[in-house]
């Protein structure tokens, strides 16, 4: 399973992704799934990926030879004009990249092969954009009435995300609220796991703001973590006493 989320703010763009993949609980393993690409004062694109860790792979394997290859730079997210043509590009790739695997493997396994992805990043010229790709191909785009996407393992960390965003919030608050939500997920959920990958993506900066891998014993997610349980607790029993016997019964 997986965890990641892209948020978009007025200062920029922020994303975290956990490194867990797992066939069984005996065969876990620690793979990345954010990568990004940059030109200096000119674009930064980030893409997360969820899903068959074959899939993925196999797109951001030709996301970067066509980075590489001067042919296919036209059709490169070094090249494309807009993040919407990134999103498509990522889009198109992704929907052949599986229609590949179902016809080698036959329809019945088609849903093992099924992957979506987050694109996140500015092109100069352009706002900050965030699209989320499903596995068909087409995809949709954050606004701030819809500030945030996420894929995989979404529903544990979705409620804290929701009562804690602002759109002008800090990339420090931001990251924090991240933290909490991932923190949430991974001890609800054992197929999500440490460590984390944060890239924080500034508004007109075209590079990395921030950028980091949060391990296990990493000290501020453990006082984040520690905590959130104990205001959690506390926020509990703050609350009034239910009584068996109610007043007028």
């Amino acid at each position: 399973m997986t965890y990641c989320v892209g948020m978009l703010l007025d200062k920029g763009l922020v994303l975290m992704s956990d490194t867990r993949t797992n066939s069984g609980v005996d065969n876990i393993s620690t793979f990345r799934k954010m990568f990004h690409w940059s030109v200096p004062g000119e674009r930064m694109i980030a893409v997360m990926t969820a899903g068959n860790l074959a899939t993925t792979q196999g797109v951001v394997s030709q996301l970067e030879e066509r980075n590489k290859a001067l042919a296919e730079r036209k059709n490169s997210l070094l090249e494309v004009p807009t993040m919407y043509q990134a999103a498509s590009l990522v889009g198109r790739l992704l929907r052949d990249t599986i229609a590949a695997s179902d016809k080698v493997n036959g329809q019945e396994a088609a849903g093992s092969f099924t992957a979506s992805m987050i694109v996140a990043g500015q092109i100069k010229g352009g706002e900050p954009r965030l699209f989320l790709v499903y596995p068909e191909g087409n995809f949709i785009e954050a606004s701030f009435d819809t500030p945030f996407f996420q894929i995989g393992e979404t529903k544990y960390g979705r409620p804290i995300i929701i009562r804690g965003y602002d759109r002008d919030m800090s990339f420090e608050d931001a990251v924090k609220l991240l933290m909490v939500s991932f923190d949430s997920t991974i001890k609800a959920n054992l197929s999500v796991g440490l460590p984390l990958d944060l890239l924080v993506i500034g508004r007109d900066a075209f590079e990395p703001a921030h950028k980091r891998r949060i391990s296990a014993a990493d000290s501020y997610y453990q006082a984040v973590s520690a905590g959130w349980s104990e205001a959690l607790k506390n926020a509990f029993h703050s609350l009034p006493d239910y009584s068996f016997y109610q007043p007028g019964e």
